[in-house]
């Protein structure tokens, strides 16, 4: 992964933690938390795509997986903290 490819998923995954925070209305722990929620989503999510052989192309493929990440982490994050 190179520089420009890092700085991609960082401002993906700060859009992706807020889009999850959205989606998550009363489970997000506020902005900054969900921004960095987000960047570790875009990751797994990025992870659990190729795990399951789905492809995403492009800027708005990359937004939707890291949301889904996003939101997977969010919950899981949400039901520890209980």
């Amino acid at each position: 992964m190179n520089i420009e490819q890092l700085v991609i998923l960082l401002i993906v995954g700060a859009i992706a933690g807020w889009l999850a925070g959205v989606l998550m209305k009363k489970r997000g722990f506020g902005l900054p938390v969900n921004v960095i929620i987000g960047i570790v989503g875009a990751a797994i999510g990025r992870y659990l795509f190729d795990l399951l052989n789905i492809s995403m192309r492009g800027l708005v493929g990359a937004i939707i997986t890291a949301t889904c990440g996003a939101v997977v982490l969010l919950f899981a994050v949400s039901l520890i903290k209980k």
